[in-house]
């Protein structure tokens, strides 16, 4: 009898390692086609939209209206995180997975096919700035749900690893759309701004059909299971963050200060300032960008089995001090204009910087909020800080070099963010041994 019940728990336990897996690599692959199409916008706000469809303005105001183009959808990610987060929280993880990725790579496919604005005027910034609404909706869902898949299936003690699995699509995604980018970025400047920047938004629509077919391969997690098995779904999850979680949910959105800073300063900002401040050819950066974006792949599962060694606050301090001892020695690196020296510049705050840090959002969100309302809360705090401290970052930036003349400022800003950060890891409640299910 008793080898029996070992024999069975044995092979529950491979089960649950299988399950376990394929939820993260389900996570992994879907967040991986999310951050392609965002980051592509991203990629293409700083280098082809100015030109395509803000070209009635100055080439600094160009720039300046294609960021803000980037930074709307920050502002309506909150509102997705909420809405979506409320239906997650009710109806399970999984439905609210395949509806956003969906939304998420339809939108990014109309970009590629969306008129200049010499051929249709302003309507085509007005089109452009509506499918960033949506894809900015679309994400508000879809991060919380994919950081909950991953981490609720977890095994316990292993959870930052599995979630740091979540988070590697982000840089995964930053490959893959900087990687397609930088093959088009090699046509002629006439091929390129006419027809080349529109094929990596239009091969979104097969990595689609791959996060699709994967993504409804997956369960819904235990954590959740029980709770609907118990009949103790939530009516209103919002509400509940907001009754029993507003302190903690401020300090959630602030928490990732210094990472949404840092990272959006490299990987969007830091494009329009290789190529226009310092005039360098757009090769150089999308280069740059796409070796530090693999080590950054790379890194984040490090990261993640190390916040379980050591806990989430200790590891996402260490990121934080180097994002802020290294905010003036990047610029000086980029300053040289040697590509190698950019191209290291730019993979040291990704491979470390953030590997540290976005490595760990998924994992310490998902713990900070019980499983009735994990969605809601979880992706408003973390939606909100987008608001905060990403949607501004590349304007900030911009506007502090054009006003000073000197990259300086934008290096005290991110002194600034890391140490509000540092305050945040040291309210937050640490949560590496603690139960998902409790």
């Amino acid at each position: 009898m008793a080898a029996n019940l070992n024999i069975a728990a044995t092979a529950h336990a491979e089960g649950g390692h299988k399950v376990s897996s394929r939820a993260a690599f389900s996570s992994f692959i879907g967040t991986t086609v999310e951050w392609y199409d965002y980051f592509l916008y991203g990629t293409a706000a700083a280098l082809v939209f100015p030109k395509v469809f803000f070209n009635d303005l100055s080439p600094e105001m160009a720039t300046l209206a294609s960021m803000a183009t980037f930074a709307v959808a920050f502002i309506i990610r909150p509102l997705g995180g909420m809405v979506i987060g409320h239906f997650g929280d009710q109806m399970g993880r999984k439905k609210m997975l395949v509806f956003t990725l969906l939304m998420m790579g339809l939108c990014t496919a109309a970009i590629g096919f969306l008129p200049t604005q010499n051929s249709i005027g302003h309507w085509s910034p007005a089109l452009l700035i509506l499918l960033r609404v949506i894809q900015g909706f679309a994400l508000g869902g879809e991060w919380g749900g994919a950081a909950l898949m991953s981490v609720e299936h977890a095994p316990e003690g292993r959870r930052g690893l599995f979630g740091s699995t979540m988070q590697m699509g982000v840089p995964a995604g930053l490959l893959v759309s900087s990687g397609a980018f930088a093959l088009v970025s090699t046509l002629p400047d006439e091929q390129f701004f006419a027809w080349g920047w529109r094929i990596p938004f239009i091969l979104s629509l097969a990595l689609l059909a791959v996060g699709m077919y994967i993504r409804l391969q997956v369960s819904e997690p235990p954590a959740f299971e029980k709770v609907r098995s118990e009949g103790n779904v939530s009516r209103a999850p919002l509400l509940e963050v907001w009754r029993n979680e507003k302190k903690k949910t401020l300090i959630m959105v602030f928490f990732q200060t210094v990472a949404n800073v840092g990272y959006f300063l490299i990987t969007v900002y830091a494009l329009t300032y290789v190529t226009s401040t310092l005039h360098l050819p757009r090769s150089v950066a999308t280069t740059a960008l796409l070796v530090a974006a693999a080590v950054d792949l790379f890194m984040q599962p490090v990261f993640g089995w190390l916040s379980d060694q050591i806990g989430r606050r200790a590891v996402y301090a260490i990121g934080t001090i180097f994002f802020a001892l290294y905010a003036f020695p990047m610029f000086w690196l980029l300053d040289t204009g040697n590509p190698a020296l950019i191209t290291l510049a730019i993979t040291l705050g990704l491979g470390i910087g953030h590997a540290a840090t976005g490595s760990l959002h998924g994992v310490i969100y998902a713990e900070q909020y019980p499983t009735r309302y994990r969605f809601s809360g979880s992706s408003t705090a973390y939606q909100l800080s987008g608001i905060v401290s990403s949607a501004p970052t590349p304007l900030i930036a911009a506007w502090l070099v054009a006003r000073t003349g000197s990259s300086s400022a934008v290096s005290w800003y991110v002194v600034v963010a890391a140490a509000i950060s540092l305050i945040c890891i040291l309210l937050v409640k640490e949560t590496y041994r603690a139960r998902i299910d409790q």
